[in-house]
């Protein structure tokens, strides 16, 4: 297995930072909007995703799990492991007295890295804004484990909570990127069981359409985490080069009809953004409760800098407000 080292992780985020404090000093910010330090941590996320290309798939698990950002709100919340239902789990939950409130959250990464772990600050930030107890999902990743089992362990987990007593009404799904199709694809098989749904839920950076080339895929490559064929990449890990198209990775050629309310929030600057807009606008014209949130200038999932990046910070609150007000507390 391919080990990243502190010392690689730190000269490359040297080398990252290095390029974009010239370029910035030359021609001024990469988007109007953007301050050092949001140049500086999109030109370091950028860096180490990129280099994942050449060096693979476990050596970028090895530096993420290295490279963690300090969370303040670790110590306002309790944590302990779960099996839910054979899919293990994290419980985030506020100190105090435990709320009936609960959010399912499935983390992104293209189906190949993240966990629990890594989105601990996200995990802890929502349980607070939220009042909720929060389950982050630890399903199988690829190329371990092939299509269908992490979007087969979304949809475990999400009925082992309702099988604990759990309401659904109080219950809400939420994930980022590749967790924010799970959530999707978790949605349409609930309906289409005929089982209850959960109350609402939140996409941050949906990733719905993997293939997708062109427009934003092109335009916005400057500004973000990587390119078209890192994704590519990912979903060959995940489903296989050649694949037919499935909606439930694909949830952009899904029936959406009878979802909950939805809240999408996206970056202006991401190379998402037309699928993530073009699923909001299938999502409504079906006659889905929709918000839809673009940020101006932003990257992909950076609410998994909030820590770092005051934007993050408050788009995070606000997915706190919105399940909470649609759910039952």
């Amino acid at each position: 297995m391919s080990e990243a080292s502190l010392a690689q992780i730190a000269a490359i985020a040297a080398s990252a930072m290095a390029r974009a404090t010239s370029r910035r000093l030359a021609r001024g910010p990469l988007r109007p909007s953007w301050t050092w330090r949001t140049e500086l941590a999109a030109a370091v996320m950028r860096a180490v995703l990129m280099e994942s290309k050449r060096r693979g798939v476990p050596w970028l698990r090895s530096a993420l799990s290295k490279s963690k950002l300090p969370s303040s709100f670790a110590g306002r919340v309790r944590t302990h492991d779960v099996d839910a239902g054979g899919v293990p789990a994290r419980w985030f939950a506020p100190l105090g007295p435990q709320p009936r409130r609960t959010i399912v959250y499935f983390h992104g990464g293209g189906f190949v890295i993240g966990a629990a772990e890594t989105h601990g600050d996200l995990l802890a930030r929502l349980a607070v804004h939220a009042n909720a107890r929060v389950l982050g999902v630890d399903y199988r990743l690829a190329p371990e484990h092939r299509f269908p089992a992490a979007h087969d362990d979304a949809l475990a987990a999400t009925r082992w909570v309702v099988a604990q007593g759990a309401d659904p009404a109080s219950v809400a799904l939420a994930g980022d990127s590749a967790g924010g199709n799970l959530a999707i694809a978790t949605l349409v098989a609930l309906r289409d069981a005929g089982e209850p749904l959960p109350a609402a839920a939140a996409l941050l950076c949906p990733w719905t359409d993997p293939l997708a080339q062109g427009g934003s895929m092109a335009a916005n490559e400057d500004a973000d985490f990587g390119d078209r064929a890192l994704l590519v990449g990912w979903y060959e890990d995940y489903c296989g080069a050649g694949a037919p198209r499935d909606p439930r990775v694909f949830p952009n050629e899904a029936k959406l009809g009878g979802l909950p309310p939805l809240l999408v929030q996206v970056g202006g600057a991401e190379i998402l953004l037309d699928q993530v807009v073009a699923f909001a606008e299938r999502a409504q014209a079906a006659g889905v409760s929709l918000q839809l949130d673009v940020a101006r200038d932003l990257f992909h999932d950076w609410q998994l800098q909030a820590s770092l990046l005051p934007e993050g910070a408050r788009a995070l609150e606000e997915v706190g407000r919105f399940l909470a007000e649609r759910t039952r507390g």
